[in-house]
């Protein structure tokens, strides 16, 4: 007879124990790191621009008025919704915490804003169009496929190295928050 199974907590531990660390070399996870940072605060600012209008933005109010103008209706409640996104989702991967499900709410808010945005414009940004929405969610999507290094909080559950199932994760459910979002 085999060991009694002691539920979840076991088969988690026992995953984890299995998949071997990735290991980098100090630069790769230094520019893992920077990479974080540099995307994951731009985005994480950028929310805050939205929900609390720091640095410039237009605050909880004007960009409700915006969402409505674009169709979302009750526009305040889809601005918090993206503002959280952006801003959750961007402190995510900047610190490296719960990596595929804060890729997730960045791609899910790219997709979104290509569709009713920038899409209609075209490739270069230059012209309005989805290249900066684009790197965005690559870089998102690339982030959770690597994982976030070992200069990152994930470092010490079983998504901290990255993978197929992680990027997969990250762009499904990114994928199906920003369709619903679109279809309502």
């Amino acid at each position: 007879m085999g060991k009694r199974d002691t539920g979840w907590l076991s088969a988690f531990t026992q995953q984890a124990a299995q998949r071997a660390p990735v290991q980098r070399g100090a630069a790769g996870d230094c520019g893992l790191l920077l990479l974080r940072l540099t995307f994951g605060l731009f985005m994480a600012g950028h929310g805050s621009q939205k929900l609390f209008g720091l640095f410039g933005g237009p605050g909880l109010t004007a960009t409700g008025r915006g969402f409505e103008s674009l169709g979302y209706r009750p526009g305040k409640v889809f601005a918090v919704i993206g503002g959280l996104s952006e801003f959750l989702g961007g402190l995510g991967l900047a610190v490296g915490l719960l990596t595929p499900l804060a890729a997730a709410a960045v791609i899910g808010v790219m997709i979104n804003a290509m569709a009713t945005v920038t899409g209609a414009h075209g490739l270069w940004e230059a012209d309005g169009g989805v290249e900066y929405s684009v790197g965005i969610a690559v870089v998102a999507l690339a982030v959770a496929a690597v994982g976030p290094g070992r200069l990152a909080l994930d470092r010490f559950f079983p998504w901290g190295n990255g993978g197929w199932a992680e990027a997969a994760s990250a762009l499904g459910l990114g994928g199906i928050a920003a369709a619903i979002t679109l279809s309502l």
